[in-house]
């Protein structure tokens, strides 16, 4: 697939040559859901909480330390201000959410892999954040570039997998100040799939909008989206400057933020149900009301990463009933305040890609779209708490997610699903294997994984009894050997490299 004519910069020709010597892999379009969403909370029980959120924002309130900017935004907007302290009128802040659009368009490069966020659209992006990786050969180590490279190329090479996401793992061997340059520059070149970019000081976020300008046009970016970041709130209630300065970044340039509380309940939210909804929708309403106040019709994401905690140990907990509960509550509370929602993931707490990893897993990702979710982060290779980018998990977790796909597509009931000249065709005591309706649907009739193992036993065997892992590994290995670049102006690229190299020469290292 090759750019559009509009994001040209010079050398087409070289570029015209490079996507007809490029092969092109296959990414499924973002899932359209034609299956209803679950729904947990009574009309009253989501009046009640709506009611509560609104006396949070405005008795007890929520803090914007180390901001003044962002304090007189919020008096010029009529909320009380007093210290670091903001009280935010009744109302006030669901008034301003309105101006917010309830879905996008995050562009990408390819323009074949634009997504639309919002509305029965699912939008799947991988793991987030995690400082260690692990693999069947290495163990678990500490993250480095070489291995944000090899995640990113098996996100562009992953079918079901619409997002290339952002810090799909922390690599510690680059600068806490440059790494955000490589890691952007790892998603714009090896990957033609939407990304997000850098939240970790306001003048990363800067970075990434000047970057995405030289690979879309400064004016397109200007005009459209075309990345999301993870804004995260301090849960409780509180809105640190790093995090606002880049929401402030990203939302003037037209740049889209999930306004995400980080929850674990009975630490950070209350133990209940119930509490823990009420402050995660004040918290939010705040968040997105402030992205409000920075430009009206922002494109902004309402996010709830929610997880309870074990009272023995102190860890966090994922895959439980309370988090399924929050989940699809905060699914009814964003959809009615017409925002696309953002949560759920491939979440465990397992040390290893095994049973425990893959029943959390099951129970998040089904929850996910059950919930409305819109944008699930997290979506594959998340192992350990969130602390472990997984290789193998990464690829057992993007298998399984052409099972929501399928999922999603709801029942078929057009006279082919019927299948009625099939049952007479067959008619008692016969089988279907045969059939002509078989033999025309056989193909697309089921979802097929392209990982796991349903062999014969003595198959099984012979290939030397290989476990999941085990196949996931040699898939990971079979995916890279086939990975080829996508095609990139090289006139874009010589400036990509020209502004990462500019920036890194503009001052030291630091590793704080």
């Amino acid at each position: 697939m090759v750019e559009t004519t509009r994001r040209a910069r010079g050398g087409g020709g070289a570029a015209r040559r490079a996507a007809r010597s490029a092969v092109s892999f296959e990414t499924a379009r973002f899932i359209e859901r034609n299956i209803p969403n679950f729904e947990v909370l009574t009309e009253e029980a989501l009046q009640i909480i709506e009611t509560n959120a609104e006396t949070i924002l405005e008795e007890v309130g929520v803090n914007f330390p180390d901001n003044p900017p962002a304090l007189q935004r919020w008096r010029d907007a009529g909320a009380d201000v007093q210290g670091d302290r903001v009280r935010i009128p009744r109302g006030l802040a669901r008034k301003l959410c309105e101006t917010a659009p309830a879905t996008f368009t995050q562009h990408a490069r390819n323009t074949a892999r634009n997504v639309e966020i919002g509305g029965n659209n699912l939008v799947l992006a991988p793991v987030y954040g995690p400082p260690f990786v692990r693999d069947a050969a290495g163990g678990r180590r500490y993250a480095t570039m070489a291995d944000f490279r090899k995640f990113v190329k098996l996100g562009y090479m992953s079918k079901w997998l619409h997002h290339s996401g952002g810090t799909v793992c922390e690599p510690t061997d680059v600068a806490v100040n440059k790494r955000h340059l490589d890691m952007l520059h790892a998603h714009m070149t090896l990957s033609d799939k939407p990304f997000m970019g850098s939240v970790t000081e306001p003048s990363r976020a800067q970075d990434s909008v000047d970057m995405a300008g030289i690979l879309f046009g400064k004016d397109f970016v200007q005009q459209n989206t075309v990345m999301t970041s993870l804004i995260n709130i301090n849960s409780p209630m509180t809105f640190d400057d790093v995090m606002m300065g880049a929401l402030e970044v990203y939302a003037q340039n037209n740049q889209a933020c999930i306004v995400s509380p980080f929850v674990v309940g009975g630490a950070m939210a209350p133990v209940s149900v119930a509490g823990t909804l009420t402050q995660v929708l004040a918290e939010g309403l705040a968040g997105i009301a402030y992205s409000q106040l920075c430009k009206p019709g922002a494109p902004v994401i309402l996010g709830a990463f929610v997880t309870s905690i074990d009272m023995n140990s102190g860890a966090p907990t994922f895959g439980t009933p309370e988090a399924s509960h929050i989940t699809y509550g905060m699914g009814q509370l964003a959809r009615r305040l017409k925002l696309p929602y953002r949560s759920a993931g491939s979440f465990c707490g397992s040390k290893l890609p095994d049973a425990q990893a893959a029943y959390e897993t099951a129970n998040s990702l089904n929850m996910g779209l059950l919930a409305g979710v819109n944008f699930m982060l997290h979506a594959c290779g998340w192992l350990e708490g969130g602390l472990v980018s997984s290789f193998e998990k990464f690829v057992m977790d993007a298998d399984q997610l052409g099972a929501l796909h399928h999922f999603a597509r709801g029942v078929a009931v057009d006279e082919n699903a019927q299948a009625m000249d099939a049952i007479r065709e067959v008619g008692p005591g016969g089988h279907f294997l045969g059939c002509a309706h078989t033999q025309a649907n056989f193909k697309e009739a089921f979802w097929k994984s392209d990982l796991l193992d349903y062999k014969p036993f003595e198959t099984w065997e012979d290939e030397g009894a290989r476990d999941t892992q085990t196949l996931a590994a040699a898939r990971i290995e079979k995916m890279l050997g086939d990975y080829q670049q996508p095609a990139l102006d090289p006139a874009i690229a010589e400036a990509l490299d020209a502004f990462v190299a500019e920036r890194k020469a503009a001052e030291p290292d630091s590793f704080m």
